[in-house]
């Protein structure tokens, strides 16, 4: 069970660190957008791969953060039936929903885009514009990343749901563990 704990713990430090780092991009998305905007409306002037940028940078930034949002509970979810729920309720619901939605669905994603993507890297894809930006393979390359860190993040619930249905939750850091009724309360209550 330690090492199950262990794998959990690596996953979503994977996960916790590739969000970190590339949810900065956010701010980039936001001075790029920023200039192109004002070299259109105040220069009368574009430069055509700075607007490509803002949009590829938008692209990457969102799959490669989609784990990190999974191991923080970001996603939408049905909430009529999880949010009431137990410890072991949401467990269960998290491992059902792992086996029969997410990992058949990340693994979907990664059989269909990895052609599209192998494509593009014979081609060194770039923009469609003229004057774009090159590496539009690259961009498509973190199509795979996200089936990839979602599906680990996957892994990672389901194994956490073990864990609590085999009642060996504490092995887990607090902050992976599931949140109670009791604590929902206290947070909102502060």
């Amino acid at each position: 069970m330690r090492a199950i704990a262990f794998v959990i713990r690596a996953i979503s430090g994977l996960n916790a660190v590739i969000g970190h780092v590339f949810s900065w991009l956010s701010l980039a998305i936001v001075l790029v957008c920023f200039t192109v905007v004002v070299q259109r409306y105040v220069f009368a002037t574009s430069i055509l791969w700075m607007r490509d940028l803002y949009i590829w940078l938008n692209g990457a930034m969102f799959t490669a953060v989609a784990g990190f949002a999974l191991l923080r509970n970001n996603h939408v979810r049905v909430d009529v039936f999880y949010r009431p729920a137990g410890v072991r309720r949401k467990a269960i619901i998290d491992l059902i929903g792992v086996i029969f939605f997410l990992l058949p669905f990340c693994t979907v994603v990664f059989v269909y885009a990895w052609p599209f993507v192998a494509r593009s890297w014979r081609i060194y894809e770039g923009s469609a514009n003229v004057g774009g930006m090159p590496g539009l393979f690259i961009l498509k390359t973190f199509i795979l990343g996200f089936a990839v860190l979602v599906g680990l993040q996957g892994i990672a619930m389901a194994l956490r749901s073990i864990l609590v249905l085999t009642g060996n939750e504490e092995l887990l850091p607090e902050n992976l563990r599931y949140e109670s009724e009791e604590q929902k309360r206290q947070e909102t209550a502060v």
